[in-house]
């Protein structure tokens, strides 16, 4: 063989090497890259919501992971049942690896085509929603960071499979576990140590340092909340709640608000002073309870000689939404009592996880006190008694309930907003709902009791609407009432039927993809405009009108929205 020859062949067999080693380093799975394209593709079709390329490019990288782990599974199947059974040389290297290279080519041209589809798709969700969209150019960046948080997710995997081999080895020898068996004995004394774990040390201890850090805000007192004088308003000098104690929402919810001021220059009537009862974590000493404080600053302030009452179960930190609060006030000239107690200092996604118990324990316990002290009062003389709840507080204010008819037979109406989709009446009523009708925008039993509204005109059928009445607000487009664990194998009717106005008709169910994206849907469920998302704003002012069966001309009506509204945007800018 001449020099150059050999020169040749030193330089092909190095090359290979070369390519060997970087193989190994990279150690991709074609088949898992595939798929993994593939996942990653049907995650940036549209949701529910606008996201960034932020949001967008999380949610991507963890569907890709999982896209490229069912890859290499079926690889691994086909490896081991179907090739020994058709025996098949293998192609040349250089075959193998021009498909390699066709492969990653495909794999990268899919993906920068489906980033800028996606771009003109939150275009489209955002035009739907009345929001400003995004460039293309800076939606690119999704594909960066999901490559990141994909090849992150694929090292925990790994990190993960290299303990459970250590466990295997180290079972094969002590306790002599069969080698076949081995792995799988080390995984499963591998998922029983996390799940003892995090079930038992790390939640204790994740959600005590949450609800330390969350105590700290509590404690925080806005420059905009005063302490109230009048003593209708729980925390003033009169009252048995001391102003210190409320917490960081109870002060707020105490010391704004319309006063009777406020109220007849929107009706135009002389009004008298709502009375707004609270009780914080810490406001209670002894062994009297939440509830039994709460209603003793009813009975200081004389609530139960008011024209209405309303029992409101608070979200995770204790927030109380104020339009609502203030739309009651204005619609019944001041005439009202609104009761509320905090249960947690955590915000409403961490309590949805670890306090879903105590909220309806603090919801059954405050409307229960409520009720045996309303039910003593002669018949004539009770205030009308409602309940409120928004979102993690509506699920508390249904559990008070035993059903429909306790519901019906306890109270003179109910007003519920952005209900999860785990709250159990909720999910009979929409299960239950009349052939026809659509999950987004149910009808059950012909609206005679319970109707479904994503805006004011939902509440303008002219069928008979019985009393006590019960009212759900929900947009078509908030993932709070959508989001459920069903969604990772079972496509929903909300997806099945036809959409809803906000939802644009390109949103398609995948396994896990649509999970992971309504998921996601969830950190930016406020972060759009009014009337859609977990956005409701003054549509409870609608709510409590129909709920109630107010007669109030319409300028009071807009008055008072333009008031509620103007107060919203107060408390946005100041909080």
């Amino acid at each position: 063989m001449s020099a150059t020859g050999s020169t040749l062949v030193t330089l092909r067999t190095r090359g290979k090497r070369v390519v060997r080693r970087v193989e190994d380093i990279v150690d991709l799975n074609y088949p898992g890259l595939v798929v993994a394209t593939l996942f990653f593709a049907l995650s940036v079709t549209p949701s529910l919501v606008p996201r960034d390329w932020l949001f967008q490019g999380l949610i991507s990288g963890i569907n890709a992971a999982i896209g490229y782990g069912l890859g290499c599974v079926l690889e691994w199947g086909l490896r081991r049942w179907v090739r020994p059974r058709i025996p098949l040389a293998g192609p040349p290297d250089r075959v193998r690896y021009g498909i390699k290279a066709v492969v990653l080519v495909v794999c990268s041209v899919v993906a920068a085509g489906m980033l800028v589809q996606s771009a003109r798709w939150q275009r489209e969700i955002t035009s739907l929603m009345g929001m400003e969209g995004t460039t293309t150019p800076a939606y690119l960046r999704t594909g960066l960071l999901s490559v990141a948080v994909g090849v992150a997710v694929v090292a925990v995997y790994r990190t993960v499979r290299a303990l459970i081999l250590v466990l295997a080895r180290q079972l094969n020898q002590w306790v002599r576990v069969p080698r076949e068996l081995a792995p799988s004995a080390g995984a499963l004394v591998l998922v029983v140590f996390a799940v003892t774990v995090f079930n038992g040390v790390a939640s204790r201890a994740f959600f005590a340092v949450a609800n330390s850090a969350f105590s700290v805000r509590n404690d925080r007192t806005t420059e905009y909340a005063v302490q109230p004088v009048a003593p209708e308003k729980s925390g003033s000098p009169a009252s048995l709640v001391p102003w210190e104690t409320l917490g960081f929402e109870g002060r707020w919810f105490v010391a704004n608000g319309p006063d009777a001021a406020d109220i007849t220059a929107v009706t135009g009537r002389p009004a008298r002073e709502p009375i707004r009862a609270y009780v914080g974590l810490e406001s209670v000493r002894g062994e009297q309870t939440a509830a039994e404080l709460a209603v003793a600053e009813l009975e200081r302030t004389k609530a139960f000689e008011r024209a209405a009452m309303v029992v409101v179960t608070t979200t995770g930190t204790g927030w109380v939404n104020g339009m609502a609060a203030g739309s009651l006030e204005y619609l019944y000239g001041g005439d009202t009592s609104i009761v509320a107690t905090q249960y947690s200092y955590l915000p409403s996604v961490l309590s949805f996880l670890s306090d879903r118990e105590k909220a309806a324990a603090a919801s059954r316990e405050l409307f229960d006190a409520v009720y045996r002290r309303w039910s003593a009062q002669p018949e004539e003389l009770r205030p009308k008694l409602f309940v409120y709840g928004e979102s993690l507080g509506s699920q508390g204010s249904e559990e008070a309930f035993g059903g429909l008819a306790d519901l019906r037979e306890k109270v003179d109406g109910a007003l519920w907003v952005g209900p999860p989709n785990s709250n159990r009446l909720w999910r009979q009523f929409v299960a239950r709902r009349d052939p026809g009708s659509r999950e987004v925008a149910p009808v059950y039993a012909d609206g005679l009791v319970v109707r479904f509204a994503d805006d004011a005109t939902d509440f303008d059928s002219p069928e008979v609407w019985r009393e006590p009445r019960i009212a759900y607000l929900q947009h078509p487009s908030d993932p709070i009432v959508w989001w459920s664990a069903d969604l990772i194998f079972t496509r929903p009717d909300w997806l099945r039927e036809p959409r809803g106005d906000d939802v644009s008709t390109q949103m398609r169910w995948a396994p896990f993809v649509t999970f992971w994206q309504v998921t996601a849907d969830l950190t930016n469920a406020q972060g759009v405009s009014d009337g859609h998302g977990h956005r409701y704003g003054s549509l409870v002012l609608d709510g409590w009108l129909a709920v109630t069966g107010l007669s109030v001309s319409a300028d009071v009506v807009e008055k008072a929205r333009v008031a509620v509204e103007s107060a919203e945007m107060f408390e946005r800018e100041v909080k």
